[in-house]
């Protein structure tokens, strides 16, 4: 047993993270990439990626042999060699990760069963070895290592002040590795916080971790490389959701920012929106979408920060038993309400009468729906109207959580009813269609 020991580490000495290896144990043989150890990891086990996508721990104490069949020629970048804050410093021309934790950068601690964070941007490129087939200079930074539902306002400021760093710095694409919970909710806020971008900013995240054979993370990570790398051909810029757009592993669909929301708790093609573009990096097909879009481009080139932002803002589902006394002492903590209401916008006209108290007393009640897609339109019926004179505003095609982050993004900056108003009825970052399209 001992010996098997001496010459596993007599020939992986030289072996690093995304080396292609040949090992021999006792009884088997395995080829594939070898993978980066972890602090969660035990020891005694070496792991391995497989042709198949499959991750296999192979026990030290068994193997013969480790052969090294091709070297990684990413060696830099998947050890994180050279590849720290001093040279991400020197973005210019180069596809930048900037990792914030999540599911794509998770794997299963095997002791307790559960999934933790676990990969740093660095270790997380080191899982995709093909990423060395894209011939894209990468670099990558850890801004943040949290599962998507711990994430406040102030990590959607963090994110927003890295990427405007970033882009300042002259990255050509920015890609934000990031759990798929609440990224619709990130994704929207950086569509208000960063103004005329020049490049993709692009989120993705993965369904199931990266150590799974029927892991996402994989696809959605390389495919979002190459969205950003073609970004400047197709003159691409803005904030954008990549994920999978089927149940298989053959295409991803790009949605814009504030154009999507998570619609499955675990489906690889969870994401659903206005497809902006579908691709596929491994069969070299990019179809952009159809549908035109309202021209937001500002006259002026450069990019702007804005993280003024108002935190007390409530998103609630109306529901049977909402009654007036419990939508009160809603509003005496909330400065702003997007309500998730019925159908066309509707809530209970035993409503009506606190909703207007709280309106006359200076809180902003705006108007989304439960069913997520299709317009408000609240002069249909009567209830409807009379939310409209008692001043609810109603947000168009808006998702209620770009809605709710919108609003935080308004009262940030407004104090008077018809500013915040104008301001949430005004297209800003491609959040209302003009018309809407049967899907």
């Amino acid at each position: 047993m001992g010996n098997f020991c001496l010459i596993y580490k007599m020939n992986t000495n030289e072996v690093n993270a995304g080396d292609f290896v040949k090992i021999t144990t006792s009884d088997k043989i395995f080829e594939g990439h070898l993978m980066p150890e972890y602090e969660l990891e035990s020891k005694e086990f070496l792991f391995v990626k497989l042709k198949s996508g499959y991750n296999v721990g192979i026990r030290k104490d068994r193997i013969l042999n480790t052969e090294i069949i091709k070297i990684n020629a990413e060696k830099g970048i998947l050890e994180g060699e050279g590849k720290e804050e001093s040279d991400f410093e020197n973005a210019a021309g180069k596809i930048l990760i900037l990792a914030t934790g999540g599911t794509i950068a998770s794997k299963i601690d095997y002791i307790t069963g559960g999934v933790k964070p676990a990969f740093s941007a660095n270790e997380l490129l080191s899982t995709v070895p093909e990423i060395s087939k894209t011939g894209v200079e990468i670099s990558g930074k850890q801004i943040l290592n949290k599962f998507s539902e711990n994430l406040t306002p102030d990590d959607w400021i963090k994110i927003a002040c890295e990427v405007y760093n970033s882009v300042k710095k002259g990255a050509k694409g920015i890609i934000i590795p990031h759990g798929t919970d609440t990224m619709h909710y990130s994704s929207a806020m950086l569509s208000f916080m960063l103004k005329n971008l020049n490049i993709p900013v692009v989120f993705t995240g993965a369904q199931r971790s990266s150590d799974r054979g029927s892991s996402d993370a994989t696809l959605n990570l390389i495919n979002s490389i190459y969205f950003a790398s073609q970004a400047e051909k197709f003159n691409d810029k803005g904030v954008f959701v990549l994920m999978h757009e089927g149940i298989d592993d053959k295409f991803c669909v790009v949605f814009r920012g504030t154009r999507v929301r998570k619609m499955h708790t675990s489906m690889r093609d969870a994401f659903k929106g206005d497809k902006f573009a579908r691709l596929s990096f491994f069969e070299k097909k990019f179809e952009r979408s159809v549908k035109k879009e309202a021209n937001l481009t500002s006259n002026n080139p450069q990019v702007i920060l804005d993280t003024k932002i108002e935190k007390n803002v409530m998103l609630l589902k109306y529901f049977p038993t909402l009654t007036p006394e419990i939508f009160e002492i809603l509003c005496e903590k909330y400065k702003g309400i997007v309500i998730e209401g019925t159908g066309l916008g509707h809530v209970n006209e035993l409503l009506i009468g606190s909703i207007k108290r709280a309106i006359d007393n200076g809180k902003f009640i705006a108007m989304t729906s439960q069913t997520i897609f299709g317009r408000i339109n609240m002069n249909v019926y009567a209830t409807g109207r009379r939310q409209l004179k008692a001043g609810v505003v109603p947000c168009e095609d808006m998702f209620p959580e770009v809605a709710y982050i919108k609003l935080m993004f308004a009262l940030g900056h407004y104090n008077k009813y018809e500013d915040i108003k104008n301001f949430m009825l005004t297209n800003i970052a491609y959040e209302i269609n003009e018309r809407s399209e049967i899907k």
